[in-house]
């Protein structure tokens, strides 16, 4: 089958080869029960990866055009559903509308999505989510905390409130820092509609198309996209099993010039590493240096389960180069969509001017009933018993990984965090793995998406804190054996294998931030 694809376009080739096959559909040029190519050699004459074709498969299933028959492959659904009214002739649109088909922009995290949706079935075990275990939420307290800020400010809960944010709040946060050596005031504080948002007016304020930002590779996929979005470059530092390494972020400072370094030091997302204290000065030092601002994501800080923590940047900041990010979204509950900067200096007046046009303020009403949450002393006995709880499961993956993976494969223990990075033995790429993955019934977040898309990569993330200990166990032994079948009939050659040091990382992000 030829498809025509338009790689100078922004629009992902997922979504091209999704939007043909579509047409194709509709048109009945596929009729209902045709079988669709092979995805490993749909994607070899296409020239993409697997996972191009996987999600655009994925894509058109949850429309209901086609459906996947396990161990047969992918069929044009039989009852086809009504065409939806966002899918009407680009004829029946107006001209301008007209003007922006194919020229959509889709961030990586999209994939993401497009996986979770995929995977939600009965039976399936998903290590892909970026998020702590959801029986945790801590609903009823959060209900009664609701219920006292309303029953005590009433209508002063539901108005628009300070626009940096409810003051008490603040104070709170202030106090929190204070533990982790932060010396924080409260009028230093923003609060913001979760830390996305905080990154947001961070970039706006400071970057501008054509900037480039220094970033580990790999990084958060949600700053990937952010930047892209913005037209801003990725200049990625290769991490080693102690995080970014000082001597390569030296040479990018000099070379590439960027205008911001975006970090996170502590339980990195994805690889988990550390920054230890030694090269978070010398990160400090170069930033003054080379007079560039620092922006510290401290997503997950709190989740520690060995060892003493480093001191974070912004405590180790002589004043005025860190811009901190801080979140209550994976301490507690995403739907909060609670998080804060700390910044001092001119450039906090002008962060606040950004807020006030971006959303005007963030919601008071959920600033008031999370501050009557950490003040009764909740909050603090939820991360402890997060903590607890989260650090059995580390463990358990570990055994499991242990058990069920060849030898060859190759992950770092965190002493922290959400996720093990998992290195795939030679031959393998986590593209590569996903159907064997999904028969065997087990998901993870492949690799490529944490550097920038790109060619797949030999590398997995998998959470760990999701899962009671005997699903982990069953989900990783379903992940041996997809990948002890991938190995068995893959037919790609070898790549350069990535290993540990940053000299044999497969892939940085791509600089252009293509």
């Amino acid at each position: 089958m030829r498809v025509p694809l338009d790689r100078n376009n922004q629009t992902p080739l997922y979504r091209q080869i999704q939007d043909f096959l579509r047409s194709e559909i509709r048109s009945g040029a596929l009729a209902p029960g045709t079988r669709l190519p092979a995805s490993r050699a749909f994607a070899a004459s296409l020239a993409v990866s697997r996972l191009t074709i996987t999600d655009a498969y994925a894509s058109l299933e949850s429309e209901g055009l086609v459906c996947s028959r396990p161990g047969s492959g992918t069929y044009v659904a039989a009852a086809q559903p009504p065409v939806p009214a966002h899918q009407e002739p680009a004829a029946d649109w107006p001209l301008w509308q007209q003007e922006l088909l194919g020229h959509g922009w889709l961030p990586t995290q999209h994939e993401l999505d497009q996986l979770a949706a995929t995977s939600a079935h009965a039976g399936l075990i998903s290590f892909a989510a970026g998020l702590g275990d959801s029986s945790l939420f801590p609903v009823k307290q959060f209900q009664r905390a609701l219920h006292e800020v309303l029953s005590r400010d009433s209508r002063a809960a539901l108005g628009y409130g300070d626009r940096a944010g409810y003051q008490p709040l603040r104070s709170t946060i202030a106090h929190i820092l204070a533990i982790h050596g932060i010396q924080a005031r409260p009028e230093q504080l923003l609060i913001t509609s979760g830390a996305q948002q905080g990154l947001a007016l961070i970039a706006r304020l400071l970057l501008r198309p054509g900037d480039v930002v220094l970033v580990e590779s790999p990084t958060y996929a949600g700053a990937i996209d952010l930047f892209r979005s913005l037209d801003v470059r990725l200049a990625g530092v290769p991490v080693d099993d102690e995080g970014m390494r000082m001597d390569l972020v030296e040479e990018a400072l000099r070379i590439r010039q960027p205008r911001l370094i975006y970090t996170m030091p502590t339980f990195q997302n994805p690889t988990g590493t550390c920054l230890p204290l030694g090269r978070r000065r010398q990160l400090l030092a170069l930033a003054d240096r080379y007079n560039v601002p620092l922006v510290e994501d401290e997503f997950v800080g709190d989740l520690r389960y060995d060892g003493t923590a480093p001191p974070p940047l912004a405590a180790l900041d002589p004043g005025g180069r860190v811009i901190y990010m801080g979140t209550f979204s994976k301490m507690l509950m995403p739907g909060l969509r609670m998080g804060y900067l700390l910044a001092a200096g001119p450039v906090y007046d002008r962060l606040l001017a950004y807020k006030r046009v971006d959303d005007l303020a963030s919601s008071s009403l959920i600033q008031r009933a999370l501050e009557t949450y950490i003040t009764i002393g909740r909050y603090q006995a939820h991360l402890q018993h997060a903590c607890q709880l989260y650090r059995r499961r580390r463990d358990a993956m570990v055994a499991a990984l242990r058990r069920h993976l060849p030898e060859d494969a190759h992950w770092r223990t965190p002493a922290g965090g959400l996720f093990i990075w998992l290195r795939l033995p030679r031959g393998l790429n986590s593209d590569a793995l996903i159907p064997f993955a999904t028969e065997e019934g087990v998901a993870f977040a492949p690799g490529a998406l944490f550097f920038g898309g790109g060619r797949p990569q030999p590398y997995l993330r998998l959470n760990f804190a999701e899962h009671p200990p005997e699903t982990i166990a069953e989900g990783i032994g379903r992940l041996g054996r997809a990948i002890a079948r991938g190995l068995a009939q893959t037919a790609e050659p070898q790549m350069p294998h990535a290993g540990a040091d940053a000299e044999e990382q497969s892939e940085e992000i791509r600089a252009d931030g293509g």
